[in-house]
């Protein structure tokens, strides 16, 4: 036979609501997030001398790792962008409409 867990007597808290206008804006990173790009960012520059060396090391044995490595660091210096797609009413193509302000 197996153990029973005891059956919980307690009452489960009711819950609660939040105030309107609480807590961290929209759009605004939390403490840990932010620190940790900070920590990155640090270690990032003071090893700034250093990469070429660890880059020459590992493609002496495996030149695809390093271009790897190398792609993976350069999204610290620039962020991948977003793809976008546009698209008209309901979905269809998009209407250009020229406008010429002068003559020329």
């Amino acid at each position: 036979m197996t153990d029973l867990l005891p059956i919980r007597t307690s009452p489960i808290p009711a819950k609660r609501t939040r105030t309107p206008g609480s807590g961290r804006k929209a759009g605004v990173p939390n403490k840990v997030n932010r620190e940790f790009r900070k920590s990155i960012a640090y270690l990032l520059e003071e090893n700034r001398d250093n990469y070429a060396k660890w880059l020459e090391v590992v493609a002496m044995t495996d030149p695809g790792r390093a271009l790897d490595l190398i792609a993976k660091l350069a999204e610290y210096a620039a962020p991948k962008l977003v793809r976008s797609e546009f698209t008209g009413d309901g979905g269809g193509p998009l209407q250009i409409q020229v406008v010429r302000y002068s003559d020329q």
